[in-house]
C-alpha cells in the first residue's frame, strides 16, 4: 500500500528527512552496534496479563526471535503487502510481532485490546483485513478470538501463543534463515510503503484509518528523540497502548533509531509504574497530567523510590499544571515537557530550555525560535499556519484564534478509504480541528484553546459521541439523544448521555442503556457514565444540537 506522491517524496528525500530504511533495518543496525543490550523488557506483573514469565531480550535475541515469527507466519500464509490486524497487550510478543510483520511487508493495523466485535467488524470493513492475529491468553480472554469479527475464514485468524509460540532465545537454523533471506531477496521492504493504519475517531462516527510509512513514522521518532534528547543506552518506559502516535512515534520508533532500552508497562498502575521506573533505572516516560498532579501532591510516596537516572517525564493531552511542574523540577529534580501529537503527525514539545517558565511551558507550544533558542533541526521542519476555519483566510497577528495546520515529514497523506480534501488546504496543510491563539509577543507560541470536533477524550481513549447516537437511538423510548463530554478530574472527561423521553415512556436507568451497549458489543469505555433526561435537547438555527450546551441546560 503506497499514498505518498512522488514530488513529497522527493521534496523530504532531498532535505534529508526521509530515507530507504525501515523499522526492521533500523533493527539490524542496533544488533551490529550493541547485540547485547536489553533491547525490550515485559511488563512487571505480566503474570496478571496473560501467560509466562516476564521476558528481556537483548537486540540479538529481538532480532532473533522476529527472524522466527517471520518465517512461521510465512508458513501459515501471511505475506508481503497483505494486511494484517494485530491486538495484544503491552508485552514482549507485541513487540517482536511488530518486528516481524516489519520484515515482511505487510500492512499492520494495530487495535486496543478493549476492542469488540462492533469496533473491529467496522474497522475491518474500511481496512481489509486479510488476517487476524492476537495474543491467545490476556486476562484469560483469547483476542484472537475476536478475528471473527474481523476475516471471513478462521483459517486467516492466528492465536499468538496457541498456533504460533514465540521463539524467543532459539531462533532459527541455517536452513530457516536461508528460507527467510530468499522471502525477502524476492520481496524487499520499501521506506515509503504503509507500514500501519492506526485508528482516530471521527466527528461523524465513523473510524478514520491514518495510513503511516516507515519515513513517517522515523520522522516522529526523530522528532521526539531530538525533542526530549534520547542517546544509546537509555531506558524508556511506555506506559501507553502500542497502538498509536503515543507508543509508535514516542517509544517504539526513536527507541530502534536510538539504540534505547524499551521497558513496557500495562494498564497503567501506579505502584508498579514507579517500581519500573526504579527496578529498571528508566531515564524518560510519560505520565496524564492528572498522575502527575497526584504525584507533585503526594511527596512522601515518590520519596519512597529512588529515581538517579530519571531525567525528565512527558506528558500531554491536556493543559499541565505550572505547580505540578515546578514541583518536579525543583524538588524531585526532573525535568518536564509538554507533548502534543497526533496519528495525523502533529509534533510539537515544549521542553525546558526552550520554555524555561513553567507558566508557559504548561499551555504553551513553539512553533519558531523560543527564548533565542531554536527548536531542534527535525522539529522545526514542522511548518504550521492558522487560518480562519469559516474562510481559510491565514491569520497571523498575536491573539488571533484559528484552526491549526501542519505540513511536514511526520504528517500523513490522508484516511483511508476516504476523500481526504475536506481535511487538507489548497496548499497541502493538514487541518488539525484543534483551535490555537497566536500567543507571545512575536507569536512565536501558539495555545491549544480546544476542538472544533466533539470527540470525548476519555484518558486518552477517544471515543465519537455521533457513533454512540447511532448505536442508542435503537433504545425503546427514547425520543432523541445526544452524548457529550463531561468534564473529570481523573481522567479528563466521561461520557455523558442526555435523552428526551417519549410520552409516557419509561425512563431508563444507566445500568440498562449501558447493558444495551454491552449487547451490541460495545468496548466497555464507551459506556456512559452520566445520565440526564431533559425535556429537550439545545439546538442551533438550522436544528443541529450543540452538545456543549447539553449539560448547562439539563
Amino acid at each position: 500500500m503506497y499514498t505518498t506522491l512522488d514530488h513529497r517524496i522527493t521534496q523530504w528525500v532531498n532535505r534529508g528527512l526521509w530515507g530507504d530504511r525501515t523499522l526492521c533495518d533500523h533493527l539490524a543496525l542496533q544488533v551490529d552496534l550493541r547485540p547485547q543490550q536489553l533491547a525490550v523488557i515485559d511488563p512487571a506483573n505480566r503474570s496478571e496479563l496473560t501467560q509466562g514469565d516476564p521476558l528481556r531480550l537483548t537486540y540479538a535475541e529481538l532480532d532473533a526471535a522476529s527472524d522466527a515469527l517471520a518465517l512461521d507466519l510465512i508458513d501459515w500464509g501471511v505475506g508481503h503487502r497483505q494486511c494484517v490486524m494485530l491486538q495484544m497487550p503491552n508485552v514482549v510478543e507485541l513487540v517482536v510481532c511488530y518486528f516481524a510483520l516489519s520484515k515482511l511487508g505487510v500492512v499492520v493495523s494495530p487495535l486496543p485490546v478493549q476492542y469488540q466485535a462492533h469496533e473491529i467488524s467496522t474497522l475491518s470493513k474500511v481496512f481489509g483485513a486479510d488476517w487476524f492475529i492476537g495474543l491467545n491468553d490476556f486476562k484469560g480472554v483469547n483476542l484472537a478470538s475476536n478475528g471473527t469479527a474481523a476475516v471471513a475464514s478462521s483459517d486467516r485468524i492466528i492465536s499468538i501463543g496457541i498456533d504460533i509460540r514465540l521463539r524467543a532465545q532459539s531462533g532459527l537454523s541455517s536452513d530457516e534463515s536461508a528460507r527467510l533471506a530468499l522471502y525477502r531477496a524476492a520481496h524487499p521492504t520499501d521506506a515509503n510503503a504503509i507500514f500501519t493504519v492506526c485508528w482516530t475517531s471521527g466527528t461523524t462516527g465513523t473510524p478514520k484509518g491514518v495510513p503511516r510509512s516507515h519515513n513517517m513514522w522515523l520522522s516522529s521518532g526523530d522528532a521526539t528523540a531530538a525533542g526530549i534528547g534520547f542517546k544509546a543506552g537509555d531506558v524508556l518506559l511506555n506506559p501507553f497502548p502500542m497502538v498509536n502516535m503515543s507508543a509508535l512515534g514516542g517509544f517504539l520508533f526513536p527507541a530502534t533509531t536510538n539504540g534505547c532500552t524499551l521497558v513496557l508497562h500495562h494498564p497503567l498502575d501506579v505502584p508498579v509504574f514507579l517500581q519500573q521506573i526504579q527496578q529498571e533505572s528508566v531515564c524518560f516516560t510519560i505520565a496524564p497530567p492528572a498522575l502527575l498532579n497526584r504525584l507533585a501532591k503526594m511527596p512522601e510516596l515518590w520519596r519512597r523510590f529512588d529515581f538517579p537516572h530519571l531525567r525528565a517525564i512527558g506528558s500531554g493531552s491536556a493543559p499541565l499544571s505550572p505547580d505540578m511542574i515546578r514541583t518536579f523540577e525543583r524538588d524531585y529534580g526532573v525535568s518536564v515537557y509538554n507533548i502534543y501529537g497526533s496519528n495525523e503527525g502533529i509534533a510539537f514539545i515544549t521542553a525546558p530550555d526552550l520554555v524555561p517558565d513553567p507558566e508557559q511551558r504548561a499551555v504553551m507550544f513553539c512553533h519558531g525560535p523560543c527564548n533565542n533558542v531554536d527548536p531542534i533541526s527535525i522539529m522545526s521542519s514542522l511548518i504550521t499556519k492558522v487560518i480562519d476555519p469559516d474562510t481559510g483566510t491565514e491569520l497571523d497577528t498575536p491573539g488571533a484564534t484559528g484552526e491549526l495546520c501542519v505540513s511536514g515529514p511526520t504528517v500523513f497523506d490522508g484516511y483511508l478509504g476516504l476523500e481526504s480534501t475536506s481535511v487538507f488546504t489548497d496548499d497541502g496543510f493538514f487541518r488539525t480541528g484543534d483551535l490555537v491563539e497566536i500567543s507571545g509577543e512575536a507569536g512565536e507560541f501558539y495555545r491549544i484553546v480546544g476542538r472544533l470536533k466533539d470527540i470525548i477524550n476519555r484518558g486518552g481513549m477517544k471515543i465519537s459521541p455521533a457513533e454512540l447516537d447511532s448505536l442508542l437511538e435503537g433504545y425503546p423510548g427514547i425520543a432523541e439523544l445526544a452524548v457529550c463530554a463531561v468534564a473529570d478530574e481523573e481522567l479528563g472527561e466521561r461520557v455523558a448521555v442526555c435523552v428526551v423521553m417519549q410520552e409516557g415512556a419509561l425512563e431508563p436507568t444507566l445500568t440498562e442503556l449501558c447493558r444495551f451497549l454491552q449487547s451490541k458489543g460495545v468496548a466497555k469505555f464507551k459506556w456512559p457514565e452520566r445520565l440526564h433526561v431533559m425535556a429537550s435537547l439545545p439546538r442551533n438555527p438550522l436544528g443541529k444540537v450543540l452538545r456543549h450546551e447539553l449539560l448547562m441546560q439539563r
